[in-house]
């Protein structure tokens, strides 16, 4: 019986190499158990930060596009000529109304960024 308790120990038995490389993945799965159950991320990481004025630069692109579709697709014959010019109209309507958002925006912005200095006056009082 002892025989066999030697046989299986010496079969069981971890070289230092092995030992390292299982103490290696034990400890990358407890960092990862931690990291997916512990650590919680920030809201604010999640959700994109996108600005009113980058909203309206897709918008506006993405008009854009439906006007090139559009036209493409009147090439083709896929509208009618009534049909094509209605649709465009109704694009370049929009594209026009984001546009002059864009610029509303992006005047806005321009004049908070300089913003306004008071005068001093000859005794250096504001």
């Amino acid at each position: 019986m002892a025989g066999a308790f030697l046989n299986l120990a010496a079969a069981v038995s971890i070289s230092s190499a092995d030992g390292a490389v299982l103490g290696a993945c034990l400890a990358l799965a407890i960092a990862t158990l931690l990291f997916i159950f512990y650590i919680q991320p920030d809201a604010s990481d999640l959700a994109p930060h996108r600005s009113q004025l980058d909203q309206l630069m897709e918008r506006r692109d993405a008009i854009y596009d439906n006007l090139r579709d559009l036209r493409f697709e009147f090439r083709s014959g896929k509208y009618s000529e009534g049909d094509f010019n209605t649709m465009k109209t109704s694009l370049e309507n929009e594209a026009a109304l984001v546009l002059t958002e864009i610029e509303q925006v992006t005047e806005s912005q321009v004049r908070r960024a300089r913003g306004v200095r008071p005068v001093e006056t000859e005794r250096g009082q504001r």
